[in-house]
């Protein structure tokens, strides 16, 4: 069982079921969100994602027209995607892991809107946009 939690300690969560598909993110929002060149992002079922204490700070917000965030409204920490193609999954921040050490991405998404600056040095696969064949679109489908 993980845990997390913003970065003021008045949102904490667990997760009751071990983490899978972790990678990171570059789209522009990622990078907006977070303030830096992309964000890495661990999934887990809808029912495992528990918040254990939100002292009313549990924020969310749409910020596609097929998902929503939520953040710490108290100190703006990034915590989750949900998307509407994956209705049953949820996919965390790494960052806000207790110890985000638990997962290691294994790919790239929305390379090709990553800063010029970023380097890919990992040698994990790199997807233009969303990788084929992606849990909950149609075959193929990249672009929502």
């Amino acid at each position: 069982m993980l845990e997390g939690g913003c970065a003021c300690g008045a949102v904490r969560y667990r997760l009751d079921y071990q983490p899978y598909d972790t990678g990171w993110c570059h789209c522009r929002l990622c990078q907006r969100l977070s303030g830096s060149g992309g964000m890495i992002f661990t999934t887990v079922p809808l029912f495992a994602f528990v918040i254990v204490d939100d002292e009313g700070k549990a924020g969310r917000f749409a910020s596609t027209p097929t998902g929503e965030r939520s953040f710490c409204t108290a100190c703006g920490t990034p915590l989750t995607i949900h998307v509407r193609h994956q209705a049953d999954e949820i996919d965390i921040a790494v960052g806000s892991l207790d110890d985000p050490n638990a997962v290691t991405p294994g790919f790239h998404l929305f390379a090709r809107q990553a800063p010029s600056w970023t380097t890919f040095t990992d040698g994990l696969p790199r997807y233009d946009a969303l990788r084929p064949n992606t849990r909950g679109l149609a075959s193929g489908q990249t672009e929502l």
